[in-house]
C-alpha cells in the first residue's frame, strides 16, 4: 500500500524549511538535521518519534501504539493511526517528533 498523499501534504504544512523527505520503508520520511522525525506510513497514519521516557504516556493500545519492527516494539516509535489525526491532531504529533529530532545531534 502507497502511504497517503493527502496526508504527507498535512505533515509538510507543518514542517519547518530545510526539512528533507526521503522515501523509506513504503512511506514518506520528514528528517530535520539529518535525523528522522516522522514518517508518514505505507501502512496507513504516521510514524513519530519520541522519547522513551514519554512514550509509555502516549500509547493507548489502540490509535497509538509501539512501532514493532523485527518482531520487537520500540521504545521511541509510535505508530498513530489516522484516526487519530483528524484535523488539529496532527499538528502536537509532528510537534512532538520534530521537538525529538532537533535535539539530537545533527548528521
Amino acid at each position: 500500500m502507497a502511504y497517503d498523499v493527502d496526508l504527507a501534504d498535512r505533515v509538510r504544512d507543518l514542517l519547518p524549511p530545510g526539512t528533507v523527505e526521503k522515501p523509506m520503508f513504503g512511506g514518506l520520511g520528514f528528517m530535520v538535521g539529518g535525523n528522522l522525525a516522522v514518517c508518514v506510513s505505507g501502512q496507513g497514519g504516521v510514524l513519530v518519534r519520541v522519547t522513551a521516557e514519554d512514550s509509555p504516556g502516549l500509547i493507548d493500545g489502540v490509535a497509538v501504539v509501539p512501532l514493532v519492527m523485527g518482531g520487537r516494539e520500540s521504545r521511541t516509535w509510535l505508530r498513530v493511526d489516522t484516526t487519530a489525526l483528524d484535523g488539529a491532531q496532527l499538528t502536537p504529533w509532528v510537534a512532538r517528533g520534530l521537538a525529538v529530532a532537533t535535539s539530537l545531534p545533527p548528521k
